[in-house]
């Protein structure tokens, strides 16, 4: 490392950082998780299309093969806890660039091989184990990426503008979102039910194979925050996280549990549930989607500077304390008409930006620099696994069950747990990170 790195590792700033190097830093983080969540939200989107071809019906039951898609939905979040420890882990050895490069890799595969998964029909019950293979790649790749890119965005961050940087993972998160959302709706919009079902559902996986290639190529041009001596003095052991930080672990696992619930059901869920609870068109739900995701992606910045402002506590509080309260009632108003379903959306998107500009920064802050990446990316892997990834199943399964009213209660549950959480939680906004 050169004197120049030496001076400014010392003042906090990204080993090897030179100047107007934060753009590309951004870039290079945006653009890699952009690609990974435009994979794994084309999933969720396109579910209601592809359900009945890679899964037989059970005994009349229409939401059978719905509720199967769902499961593998699931199924993916829980390799996110082995791709948080184990991408973690490479992260704080190797370097967060090492992490995100293959993070993205296995995401591209992953979907490259969800467009290929054969129909049941052609291949009986090889079928879904194709289907299962491939989310499996995609949650360890998922988890994987939180850790690295988390660890890599709040690193790259300069003084006073954690929480700006911090929103930069749900501004790409979100942008993944909205070429999934956006991509499913023009698709919705130009081919027969008959058709996205048989063949077109396939058309948006292989274009996020084609865009993790192109997020794969920028990451190559980021500067890594960790010197080459920082990693050799800090080669930390699988669990040492967990073992030595056993109250952090704990904490993120409170912060993150709320907040996942609430961002995949709004972000993810809320048009499947409108369609199945309400009647709602398929092609106006994704449509409605898409809108309220562009607002949301708007706010992330806003919030992130915010916090930066007056703290990450005021913003958590807001979020977990405001969804609590109207999580039921916000639910509650969704009807089949265009209007309702997208005030309801926007108008969570505005409290769910409460935990999601900050989550990264909080997260990071909890962590010292020499575990922060497999620190986060474990626990945190693991609360989505339970409270978000399950959250279209859930609330699925309630509809099947003859209890879909109980599922807006059981968001606001979760939420008000996190809001006791975040009224203990240091405020770390202004405290100086550990490089």
């Amino acid at each position: 490392m050169t004197s120049t790195d030496h001076i400014a590792a010392g003042r906090g700033e990204p080993a090897g950082a030179r100047p107007g190097s934060a753009f590309r830093q951004l870039a290079a983080a945006s653009v890699g998780n952009a690609a990974e969540w435009y994979d794994w939200y084309a999933y969720s989107f396109l579910a209601v299309f592809f359900a009945d071809q890679v899964f037989p019906k059970g005994s009349g039951n229409s939401l059978v093969p719905l509720l199967s898609t769902f499961a593998v939905f699931a199924v993916g979040f829980f390799m996110r806890p082995v791709g948080g420890l184990l991408m973690g882990a490479v992260a704080d050895r190797h370097g967060r660039r090492a992490a995100l490069t293959i993070t993205i890799l296995l995401m591209g595969g992953g979907s490259l091989l969800v467009a290929l998964t054969p129909t049941y029909a052609a291949v009986g019950v090889l079928a879904p184990v194709v289907l299962v293979i491939a989310r499996l790649i995609q949650g360890l790749s998922v988890g994987g990426e939180f850790a690295a890119s988390t660890t890599f965005l709040v690193e790259s961050a300069g003084p006073g503008r954690r929480g700006l940087f911090s929103s930069f993972q749900y501004v790409s998160t979100t942008i993944g979102q909205l070429l999934a959302s956006g991509v499913a709706a023009l698709l919705t919009h130009l081919l027969t039910d008959g058709q996205m079902g048989e063949w077109g559902w396939r058309i948006p996986f292989l274009v996020g194979a084609l865009i993790s290639l192109v997020g794969f190529w920028v990451r190559q041009g980021a500067h890594e925050t960790r010197s080459a001596e920082q990693r050799a003095a800090a080669r930390p052991a699988l669990f040492e996280a967990l073992r030595r930080h056993p109250r952090e672990s704990l904490l993120i696992c409170g912060i993150t549990a709320g907040g996942t619930i609430a961002y995949y059901t709004w972000t993810t869920y809320l048009p499947t549930y409108a369609e199945v609870n309400a009647g709602f068109d398929k092609g106006d739900a994704l449509l409605v989607g898409t809108i309220s995701l562009a607002f949301f992606a708007l706010l992330q910045p806003l919030g992130g500077m915010l916090s930066d402002r007056i703290g990450r506590k005021p913003l958590l509080i807001t979020f977990a304390v405001g969804f609590a309260v109207l999580a039921v009632p916000l639910l509650h108003a969704v009807t089949d008409a265009f209007l309702s379903l997208l005030l309801v959306q926007c108008a969570g998107m505005v409290l769910l930006t409460g935990y999601t500009a900050v989550a990264a920064a909080v997260n990071a802050e909890v962590f010292p620099a020499r575990v922060r990446a497999a620190g986060i990316g474990f626990p945190y892997s693991l609360t989505v696994a339970l409270f978000g990834g399950t959250a279209p199943y859930v609330g699925t399964w309630f509809k099947q069950a003859g209890h879909a009213g109980g599922f807006p209660w059981y968001v606001a549950g979760l939420c008000l747990v996190s809001a006791c959480v975040y009224v203990v939680l240091p405020e770390t906004a202004k405290r100086p990170m550990e490089r």
